[in-house]
């Protein structure tokens, strides 16, 4: 356990699925930009190439941030928690935004505190810094519920 929390090794605690949550936020304002996972070789290449990369559960694939719409984030650091069970990635991003909906941050709305039981989301981004459609054409939206 010391070896984990004081030690120089990586080694990520990866859930039963093999995943590890990331958190990944803008390298100069702090902003949170979007909650994603990663699996080893998502890490691994992300660590090796200096561009975020990502597993996407939707997909079952490996994902290159920003290899189709052109949005890329370049790590700026990798950072693991105290007990390596998660990663907390700081990015400048090369383009407009990170969301695909098209807001800079995928937390583009507000959950009011005090709100009756069902408040309704509150927008905090008042407009779409691009158009998702002239990004992504045709392709399928990669959120699924």
């Amino acid at each position: 356990m010391n070896q984990v929390e004081a030690g120089q090794a990586l080694a990520p605690k990866f859930d039963a699925a093999g995943l590890t949550p990331v958190v990944t936020t803008d390298a100069k304002s702090g902003e949170v930009l979007m909650m994603r996972v990663m699996n080893t070789e998502a890490l691994r290449r992300s660590a090796e190439t200096g561009e975020a990369h990502y597993w996407s559960r939707s997909r079952q694939c490996l994902w290159h941030k920003g290899a189709t719409s052109g949005l890329i984030q370049k790590a700026v650091e990798l950072r693991t928690g105290d007990d390596q069970d998660a990663i907390w990635l700081r990015v400048e991003i090369v383009g407009l935004a990170t969301c695909h909906v098209g807001y800079r941050s995928c937390f583009y709305r507000a959950v009011p505190i005090g709100a009756p039981d069902v408040p309704r989301l509150t927008f905090t981004e008042s407009e779409k810094l691009f158009d998702p459609a002239v990004i992504y054409g045709d392709m399928p939206n990669p959120t699924q519920l």
